[in-house]
């Protein structure tokens, strides 16, 4: 969908997976969705002002990784050594050019480093203590690991080893936060930032770090940002696959979306996506119980929802 009368859009996803309403009481439905909406509110005002998508889908998803509701910032889950590492990636589709950083652990904001890479950096992806630094020096806000770590997260990775399992934070939810916007020149952004996995092996690298998997814009086509099992995102090039079979074999953006989320699905895994294409049309599917998500109906009005 599209608001009428307005020449641009935008949708935020807050990660997709096993939500179900009786896990949540009404205070934490209302928390959750009192975030959604100011991260929304956030990046309509700057297309509303006449802001670029790329500015937009950025502020969106910095509210979100603020918020300990998300695995994202500090929100983020647990590495199996109780470090917090954390990845994030920008799109810009009218250069179709991205910047990331992977296992960045003291960036107070990993969205505005892959943003710095994108603007600033020969390289379209930085990790580790590397990135840290590249972005520290750049002036970007930094914070201690213990800023980023909550009790909740603790107890989740704990019970993860307990089982020796990798969790996709907790079962209940795929934590990967997200933004796609269209402004008014028609420019399309992505943005997409995540903690990773609970009990994940340190150093491992997630699809939303990575153009094409986790995350794609390109002017006149479709901006993307995904949530869900990360490693099979990244096998599938699940972003670009379906950006090139709406480019390439004209299949429309509802049925390339439904096409990856089945392959996701035929190989084990699960989660969701948002999507805008080039007329400024918004979808939110997923192949979960639900996700946490927010849009912009016909009437410009910002909407949530979570579960099905």
């Amino acid at each position: 969908m599209r608001p009428k009368n307005k020449l641009y859009n935008l949708a935020i996803h807050g990660g997709a997976g096993a939500l179900q309403p009786h896990k949540y009481t009404s205070k934490q439905i209302s928390e959750y969705e009192k975030c959604l909406i100011a991260s929304m509110t956030k990046g309509q005002s700057i297309l509303e002002k006449g802001g670029t998508a790329i500015e937009a889908v950025i502020e969106s998803v910095v509210i979100m990784e603020n918020s300990p509701l998300f695995n994202a910032g500090r929100g983020s889950v647990f590495s199996s050594d109780e470090t917090i590492e954390m990845d994030a990636s920008v799109s810009c589709g009218r250069r179709i050019k991205t910047g990331g950083v992977t296992n960045v652990t003291r960036l107070k904001n990993p969205v505005w480093g892959a943003f710095h890479v994108l603007e600033n950096s020969k390289h379209a992806l930085l990790s580790g203590l590397s990135a840290d630094l590249y972005c520290l020096n750049a002036g970007l806000e930094h914070e201690s690991q213990q800023y980023f770590k909550t009790e909740h997260r603790l107890e989740q990775l704990h019970e993860a080893m307990e089982k020796d399992i990798v969790q996709l934070d907790h079962g209940d939810k795929v934590g990967t936060v997200g933004a796609v916007a269209m402004d008014i020149k028609g420019n399309l952004a992505s943005a997409t930032s995540t903690g990773g996995m609970t009990n994940r092996h340190p150093g491992r690298v997630s699809d939303t770090s990575i153009q094409g998997a986790g995350t794609y814009a390109e002017n006149g086509l479709v901006a993307i940002s995904g949530t869900g099992t990360g490693d099979i995102f990244i096998q599938n090039v699940l972003a670009y696959d379906m950006a090139a079979m709406m480019k390439y074999a004209g299949i429309s953006m509802n049925e390339a979306a439904s096409t990856v989320l089945e392959k996701l699905k035929i190989k084990g895994g699960s989660g969701g996506l948002i999507a805008i294409n080039k007329s400024g049309k918004t979808i939110l599917p997923y192949n979960t119980h639900g996700m946490f998500r927010a849009w912009l109906n016909e009437s410009g009005k910002i909407q949530t929802a979570i579960f099905k």
